[in-house]
């Protein structure tokens, strides 16, 4: 039989260890979209309670009171914040999250998603994904999207271009798409 060497063990050993964080970070990152996905669970409140970092995470305010009934994107201009909301379960809320709106904010009121781009460059020439437009005012387009590179300076622009992408975090991004295909309704409310 053939002797190995310390560096081939070594080699080995170091292979393996780095085959098994591989897929347990996989795992993780997939248990975090289904907890995402599925809401609020019993097991989940309990995992923050316990979790010093997740417990200084704001709450999200309460689903506003005027946004209607039915499947809906809710979103608050004055909270910054939008509910994806499930009729079939009481109207729950499935998710909710902080974005940062553009340079224009949409009118408040009842519009319907039209048009969705998997990828694209947004108005203020960043690269951008999962793109869900619900309206166009005054010739500003508005519409939810996440950047590609979320730490990528912003391009120098004429700062009277109105911008109506509403940025949500990559995850986030991804929920709403997945959330939201045309047709679906979004109710922007003061």
């Amino acid at each position: 039989m053939a002797k190995l060497g310390p560096g081939v063990v070594v080699g080995g050993l170091t292979l393996s260890a780095m085959a098994v964080i591989g897929l347990l970070a996989f795992q993780a990152n997939g248990a975090a979209s289904r907890a995402v996905a599925a809401g609020p669970s019993s097991s989940a409140s309990a995992a923050t309670a316990a979790s010093p970092a997740a417990s200084e995470k704001p709450t999200a305010p309460p689903l506003p009171a005027d946004s209607g009934a039915g499947l809906r994107v809710v979103f608050s201009l004055k909270d910054r914040q939008v509910w994806l909301v499930d009729p079939k379960k009481t109207d729950q809320v499935l998710a909710s999250f902080k974005v940062t709106p553009g340079s224009a904010l949409p009118n408040p009121g009842a519009y319907t998603v039209y048009s969705r781009t998997a990828a694209g460059t947004g108005t203020d020439g960043r690269q951008i994904e999962h793109v869900v437009r619900f309206t166009q005012q005054q010739g500003t387009v508005f519409g939810f999207s996440a950047l590609v590179d979320e730490n990528a300076p912003a391009p120098s622009m004429d700062p009277k271009t109105k911008t109506g992408g509403i940025r949500a975090s990559r995850s986030d991004g991804q929920a709403l798409w997945d959330f939201a295909p045309n047709g679906t309704r979004v109710v922007v409310v003061a």
